[in-house]
């Protein structure tokens, strides 16, 4: 007997899917009309616009998709109509697997070329050469703090941040078989291990820990040693065909990690944006006070600071501000003139739209 109301329903989603695909070769012409006008500017990726046009989305979705999954959709449309004009080349901290690779995926949708390298500087490499127009790279963790090689190679490197990613980090234990008895090691990066330390001693005391470059290197050996676990992502689990024997096995349930996206050019103005800067003080009483005076006269928002020792140049330290704003908007560029004048050294690296998720 024919359900009458499933058929009407299905025939509602017929006619809805063919409106859908009609809009969105609509949309995919339009793109490509703009990419004519994109041609002589030579930049086809718009960080800026693309913040826009998410958060528009996030603010008038009427549900019953999440804000986030609405977003992940149009950001996949926006990844293949921008592959139509010019696929967007980007190189990622790697291997395959990571969370890395997933906030490069993320923020630049499943249409891009991307590339994993095997360390951060490889990655600044690439970008600064040309051969990627943008690279995506870890910069803090908060349980572990900030990855301060990251951190180091901006201090002499002509990149700017075009863009941060923010990624909630599950850890879960994967392994060939679904047999735990046969495990006799477990395999992650040193933090991973860390992050999940707790709950290895409460469930696996027995088996020993052995670190890995990345945890998608330790899923990748798993995946051929069956007395072998890691600590890897979802992604990992799918991309070595592992089994997920325990999930969301970090200690820490609110741990997040943000990442950063290198580029070689200054960002527009997206409307909700950050300033990142380097910066150090003369070597006197007062002198770090100095230089946040500026900052807080003017009322601007101080979101991050971070001090890094430096054998690159003739100052002990340097320090790492994240502001919010543009560098174009009026009180922050008066701030950061201010900022300029009291500073042994002073570097904007960047402006650039918030973390969306």
């Amino acid at each position: 007997m024919k359900n009458h109301g499933l058929e009407s329903a299905r025939q509602q989603i017929d006619a809805l899917d063919a409106e859908i695909m009609e809009r969105i070769s609509r949309r995919a012409a339009l793109a490509l009309e703009t990419a004519r006008a994109k041609q002589s500017a030579g930049a086809f990726y718009d960080p800026a616009r693309e913040a826009q046009v998410l958060r528009r989305i996030r603010e008038t979705n009427p549900g019953p998709l999440s804000d986030d999954g609405m977003m992940r959709l149009f950001r996949e449309i926006m990844s293949a109509c921008l592959a139509l004009e010019h696929p967007t080349q980007v190189a990622y901290l790697g291997p395959e697997g990571t969370f890395t690779h997933q906030a490069a995926q993320r923020h630049f949708g499943h249409a891009a070329e991307i590339s994993p390298h095997d360390n951060v500087a490889e990655v600044f490499r690439e970008v600064e050469s040309g051969q990627s127009e943008y690279g995506v790279v870890p910069v803090e963790n908060s349980t572990d703090g900030v990855v301060a090689y990251t951190l180091d190679l901006f201090i002499e490197s002509p990149l700017k941040i075009a863009g941060e990613v923010e990624l909630a980090i599950h850890h879960h234990l994967l392994a060939g078989s679904e047999d735990r008895t046969a495990l006799r090691y477990v395999r992650a990066h040193p933090q991973a291990l860390a992050q999940c330390r707790q709950w290895l001693n409460r469930e696996l005391p027995n088996l020993d820990c052995i670190s890995d470059p990345s945890n998608a290197t330790a899923a990748r050996y798993a995946a051929d040693h069956p007395d072998t676990a890691a600590i890897a992502s979802r992604a990992a689990a799918e991309q070595y065909d592992l089994k997920i024997l325990a999930a969301n096995i970090e200690d820490n349930p609110n741990n997040r990690t943000r990442f950063l996206v290198l580029g070689l050019h200054d960002q527009a103005p997206s409307g909700e944006d950050k300033t990142s800067v380097l910066v150090s003080a003369h070597n006197q009483p007062g002198a770090l006070l100095g230089l946040l005076r500026p900052l807080a006269d003017a009322g601007i928002d101080l979101t991050r600071i971070e001090s890094r020792p430096t054998q690159a140049i003739n100052w002990e330290y340097v320090f790492f501000l994240d502001i919010r704003g543009h560098q174009q908007d009026p009180e922050v560029a008066q701030a950061l003139k201010s900022l300029h004048e009291a500073a042994a050294f002073c570097k904007i690296l960047g402006s650039y739209p918030c973390a969306l998720g």
